[in-house]
């Protein structure tokens, strides 16, 4: 039995010795141990439906089809964390939206979501007015940063809206006028859409970590 504990002892001392010899080694196996962190910024007027669509991302893949409970998150938890585990390694996204404690405007993200209520043409005004604008103007996106466009509340699209409908066609010009990279849109209360644009957002998201980054190479396409 005292051998093998002196063998056990003696292992596990040279190990440690080979570390302190070899600091640099040990800072890289920790480096590729952490997964690698993904900066998502929405943008939108507010109760477009940031929150809500956080909120059921939040819950899991699992639960992104068919009308499901919602809790919404507390603004004070951004940013809110969420692991990815893909065949190239492990990802952490960190979402920010506009109600975060700390400013928005000091981020430095690697991909910008512009949001806007679908029932609300206001909302798509502020959208092409003021949130494109001010993503642009405060530094806040970079030349290779993606920009992406999402509807929300997809579920209340009304086709006797007095101020005008809004179909996807006239958000998606829109989306080309600015130059942004996609057009997506969904209901975070009824599912509808909603797991295709996890999608869209995750394969953006990591796209901007390889190098020929995230932005769409033919103008503005469509989910």
């Amino acid at each position: 039995m005292s051998s093998k504990v002196t063998s056990f002892e003696y292992t596990l001392s040279s190990f440690e010795f080979f570390f302190f010899l070899f600091p640099f080694l040990r800072a890289c196996i920790l480096f590729v141990m952490e997964p690698q962190t993904i900066t998502i910024l929405f943008v939108g007027d507010e109760r477009c439906g940031k929150s809500t669509l956080l909120s059921r991302i939040s819950r899991g893949r699992h639960n992104l089809k068919g009308i499901d409970s919602i809790t919404l998150l507390r603004d004070l938890d951004q940013p809110f964390i969420f692991d990815i585990r893909t065949r190239r390694g492990d990802y952490r996204f960190e979402f920010y939206d506009t109600s975060s404690p700390g400013s928005w405007r000091l981020l430095r993200p690697d991909l910008v979501i512009l949001c806007y209520d679908i029932s609300q043409r206001l909302s798509l005004i502020n959208l092409q007015r003021v949130w494109n604008k001010e993503v642009r103007t405060a530094g806040v996106t970079g030349d290779s940063t993606p920009v992406l466009m999402l509807g929300l509340k997809r579920d209340l699209r009304s086709e006797n809206d007095p101020n005008g409908t809004i179909y996807p066609q006239e958000a998606y010009r829109m989306a080309q006028e600015m130059r942004l990279d996609k057009y997506m849109e969904c209901s975070a209360a009824t599912g509808e859409l909603l797991e295709e644009v996890f999608d869209d957002i995750c394969t953006t998201a990591l796209k901007t970590t390889t190098s020929e980054g995230g932005q769409s190479e033919g103008g503005c396409t469509i989910m």
